[in-house]
C-alpha cells in the first residue's frame, strides 16, 4: 500500500469521524458538507473528491457494515445457531456485537422504530439471505419451517435488533459478551421461558 493509498484512507476516516460527530450532536438532517470538511480539517474539494453528497457518505457508510457482517456474522451463523452450536456458541455473536457499539452513532438512528424504513428492510432481506439462502450457510429449511420464512425472518431480525437498540440507545452497562449471552437465551430458550415462565 502506497502513502497514496494510506492518506486517501486516513482522509475518509477523517470524513467519516467528522461525520459521525457531528450527526450524533445534530442529527443527520441538520449536517452539512461545510460543517463535515471544517470539522475534519480538510477542504470541501477533498470532500468531494470521494463522495457525491451526504447521501452518499450515509450509504456508504451503511455499505460499509453489511460488509463487515458479511465477515463477523454470517459465515459463523452455522456455529452460533446451527448444528455445531454448543455452551460458549454465543462467544461469535461478540465481533458482531462491538462492531455496532463502535458504530452506535450509525446505528441508533438507523434502528429505531421509526427509523430508516430502507435500512430496516435492507436488513431484513439480508438476513432472510443469511438465514434461508447462503449455501454452504444455510440454517432454516423452509420446506420444514412451521411458519412463512418471511415472517420468522422478521420476528428474528426485530427481536435481535430490538435488543442491541434498548442496549445502545439506553446506554446500558452491559458488555457485548453479556448481549451475545441474551440474544442468544431468548433465541434458544423462547421469550417465555427466558423470562421465567414454568413450562
Amino acid at each position: 500500500m502506497g502513502h497514496e493509498d494510506l492518506r486517501i484512507i486516513r482522509t475518509k476516516q477523517l470524513i467519516k469521524t467528522a461525520f459521525l460527530d457531528l450527526m450524533d450532536e445534530q442529527g443527520f438532517e441538520a449536517v452539512t458538507v461545510k460543517a463535515i470538511t471544517e470539522r475534519a480539517g480538510i477542504n470541501r474539494g477533498t470532500f468531494y473528491s470521494h463522495y457525491v453528497d451526504k447521501f452518499d457518505l450515509m450509504e456508504k457508510s451503511i455499505e460499509a457494515i453489511f460488509h463487515e457482517a458479511e465477515h463477523k456474522l454470517v459465515k459463523n451463523l452455522p456455529h452460533v445457531f446451527g448444528e455445531e452450536r454448543s455452551e460458549s456458541s454465543y462467544q461469535l455473536l461478540v465481533p458482531f456485537i462491538r462492531f455496532i457499539e463502535a458504530n452506535k452513532v450509525l446505528m441508533k438512528p438507523l434502528l429505531r422504530p421509526n427509523g430508516d424504513p430502507q435500512f430496516q428492510a435492507r436488513l431484513r432481506s439480508y438476513m432472510h439471505a443469511a438465514l434461508f439462502q447462503r449455501s454452504p450457510t444455510v440454517l432454516f429449511d423452509e420446506t420444514n419451517s412451521l411458519v412463512p420464512a418471511d415472517y420468522l425472518v422478521s420476528y428474528i431480525s426485530s427481536a435481535h435488533m430490538g435488543v442491541i437498540y434498548e442496549w445502545l440507545y439506553n446506554d446500558r452497562p452491559e458488555t457485548a459478551e453479556e448481549i451475545a449471552r441474551i440474544i442468544y437465551t431468548i433465541t434458544f430458550e423462547g421469550p417465555l421461558t427466558a423470562g421465567g415462565l414454568k413450562p
